[in-house]
């Protein structure tokens, strides 16, 4: 059974990556930071397979405590397959880069790039020790070519350095069966983040190309299919999964 680490992974595009790594019959580690009883409804929705999963209270931004997250992991479970790096804050609030505070911005950093830092030094001599491993980043659209995105310059800032950093340890663990790549999920917000395919098809959404709403299955699905086995081949990859919206230019 392979067991996947998944940040952030109780509530929004998390909580559709952990409900479908169940269901793929793995075990699950999930972290949240304040919502306790949106964490534990995890459980109650998967009630024959509360064996499978693990929900622990962690702040990603915060050394000790994924220090505490993948001790507790490995105790339980003895390995960690996927590490799907789905926490991350962001700012809703639009405002260009010199109205940004100093806390502001080391918030972005700390929760978009460093918290992933410290976790792949914890979890990949694990992953080395299994030959085996995947991981799995988020980004925004155009991250890999480093594009401005105005009002979110310390948020991409973050991101395009994770890009890098994706990139990076994918070439450096090759050897050991370990591939790194990131996913860019579109426009998704509100309930679609915790929504399916079949559901969205049934709404229209005049400003995304193909027509309909992104939703977390869409970002589930791809995340699934770059954690399989014979899915070696891909690695140190950007992908986008957007319907064809221009996220960063749909204000301007």
């Amino acid at each position: 059974m392979r067991h996947a680490l998944i940040t952030a992974g109780t509530k929004g595009l998390g909580r559709k990556v952990a409900e479908h790594m169940l269901k793929q019959n793995h075990s699950i580690t999930v972290t949240y930071r304040s919502d306790e009883a949106k964490a534990l409804s995890l459980l109650d929705d998967f009630p024959e397979d509360q064996d499978r999963i693990q929900i622990i209270k962690a702040d990603v931004t915060k050394k000790e405590e994924i220090h505490y997250l993948i001790e507790k992991t490995l105790k339980r479970f003895g390995r960690v397959d996927f590490l799907i790096n789905n926490a991350g804050p962001y700012i809703f609030e639009r405002k260009k880069l010199i109205d940004y505070t100093e806390e502001e911005w080391n918030s972005m950093i700390r929760g978009n790039l460093d918290a992933v830092f410290h976790l792949m030094k914890a979890i990949v001599p694990q992953m080395r020790k299994q030959n085996f491993g995947r991981i799995i980043n988020y980004g925004f659209q155009g991250a890999q070519s480093a594009s401005g995105w105005i009002y979110r310059s310390a948020f991409a800032a973050a991101k395009v350095g994770l890009v890098s950093l994706t990139k990076t340890i994918a070439y450096e663990e090759a050897e050991y069966g370990i591939t790194s790549n990131m996913i860019c999920p579109g426009n998704i917000t509100g309930e679609w983040k915790e929504s399916c395919i079949e559901v969205s098809r049934k709404s229209r959404d005049e400003e995304t190309p193909i027509g309909r709403p992104g939703t977390g299955e869409d970002v589930a699905r791809t995340i699934d299919f770059l954690c399989q086995e014979d899915s070696d081949m891909i690695t140190a990859t950007i992908y986008e999964v957007t319907g064809g919206l221009d996220v960063i230019h749909r204000h301007r």
